[in-house]
């Protein structure tokens, strides 16, 4: 028997994609596949699509066309090939495959069938399936950070999004599942875990009737890894109890990421997201007053469907008022299948951009107060690069999530992968910059994130 082909991967779009490469990558080795970062030198390029916008539709569509006109045998995977499974495999003919979001499991049996000169599709309507503990996985993040996804999938339908009919339903994972996974990559060394899904706060509705995320993060206290981080928790899952539970587990960091949207109540109303608009300052100011150590980021929608320039205003002035340490701002993108798509009154793209750019701004200087606040301090810091030619390394405060926030540029000696106090000495809109310094700073998050 010959040598099983060389298979490479190219990955877009979000984390939860990631973690959908990093176990057909742990799949294929498992079953004796090569595995090569080199498309070139690969026989199958596999790649994870995404389709969440319009510009992450195009990014996919072009790198499909340039791997085609490089005349690969190129696999299509992800959202891309769950949205358009009826289109692809007719308008490029050079794919072997399409595999839908709810189907990647199955990356083993689409090879096979493709070296036997089939041209396959395996795309399920309605996708169900959940990757585990129990399935190989190949991670292609620095090694000392690992996304943890705990749950697949949305329940909600906001108007905009058309994630659910991607990924469909909400699906979580249990307790002892998710646990049981944070051992294995601690072992492998992992300093940071980031807990994903749709929205983690709904975590297991659908599987415990309530949401259990106050409990999961206690149970992943015992986990030895210095800093589990959460992506995407809506703000009116903030209980009590899960406040607390951050409040009271060590390595749980007082860092929310909360998908806010807008803030005016009649664009959430328009955007299907009414409950949100009567409950936000509230929200915020309860987290503020339970966690003031809390670091808040959050993401933006402007020019939605309707939105006035009063309603941009409203937005402008609840950004100067909540002072967020990190902001996202998208303009919005009307994507086919979605009930914002018909929504009248769209407003026109070069006004869309005006106002993401003005919001930007805004953010600007609230980003540098925040980071200028550290100037002084000695805070903790995950190294994650370094330069032994340039003496200079670069890592991540708790207060800055891997690959969306800013980074720290060190001095000094520090090793990689590993969290080491630095003395902070200068900062900027985006970045911090310091040296390495011979005292720690204090172990509690609470106090390395003072803002």
């Amino acid at each position: 028997m010959g040598l099983k082909p060389t298979v490479a991967f190219n990955h877009l779009g979000c984390e939860k994609n990631r973690v959908d490469t990093e176990h057909m990558l742990g799949l294929l080795v498992q079953a004796g596949y090569q595995v090569d970062v080199n498309e070139e030198l690969a026989d199958y390029v596999v790649v994870n699509t995404c389709s969440f916008i319009e510009a992450a539709r195009e990014e996919s569509v072009r790198t499909l066309v340039e791997l085609a006109a490089a005349q690969k045998k190129v696999v299509i995977t992800g959202c891309l090939a769950q949205h358009f499974q009826h289109e692809l495999l007719e308008e490029i003919p050079e794919a072997v495959a399409l595999v839908g979001t709810g189907d990647y499991h199955r990356i083993v049996e689409v090879i096979e069938r493709a070296e036997a000169g089939e041209r396959v599709k395996i795309v399920s309507p309605e996708p169900t399936y959940i990757a585990d503990e129990t399935v190989p996985r190949y991670r292609t993040t620095a090694s000392s950070v690992a996304y943890l996804r705990v749950a697949e999938g949305c329940d909600y339908r906001c108007a905009f999004c058309i994630i659910p009919h991607l990924r469909g339903n909400q699906r979580s994972r249990s307790i002892e599942s998710i646990v049981a996974e944070a051992h294995q990559l601690a072992a492998e060394g992992v300093q940071e875990l980031v807990l994903i899904s749709q929205i983690t706060t709904n975590y297991g509705m659908d599987i415990y009737g309530q949401p259990r995320l106050a409990e999961l993060l206690r149970a992943l206290g015992n986990v030895d890894v210095p800093w589990i981080r959460m992506h995407y928790a809506y703000p009116t899952g903030l209980t009590p109890a899960v406040i607390a539970a951050i409040r009271e587990t060590s390595n749980v960091l007082p860092y929310l990421d909360l998908p806010l949207q807008h803030s005016h109540p009649e664009v959430l109303r328009a955007m299907n997201r009414p409950w949100q608009g009567q409950v936000n300052d509230q929200v915020i100011s309860r987290i503020k007053e339970a966690l003031p150590e809390a670091v808040l980021r959050t993401t933006f929608i402007v020019g939605f469907p309707g939105e006035t320039e009063a309603h941009f205003e409203h937005l402008l002035a609840f950004v100067e008022r909540h002072r967020f340490d990190h902001v996202g701002v998208f303009g919005f993108s009307p994507e086919e299948g979605t009930p914002a798509f018909d929504i009248p009154h769209p407003v026109p793209k070069p006004e869309r951009d005006r106002r993401r750019e003005a919001l930007m701004l805004a953010q600007q200087p609230i980003a540098w107060e925040h980071n200028r606040r550290h100037i002084g301090q000695v805070v903790e810091v995950l190294i994650e690069q370094e330069n032994p030619a340039t003496g200079m390394a670069i890592g991540r405060s708790s207060r800055f999530a891997p690959e969306v926030d800013g980074l720290v540029y060190v001095t000094g000696t520090a090793s990689l992968n590993q969290i080491v106090p630095v003395q902070i000495t200068a900062a900027d809109t985006y970045d911090l910059f310091g040296e390495t310094a011979a005292i720690a700073p204090p172990t509690s998050p609470a106090l390395s994130l003072a803002r």
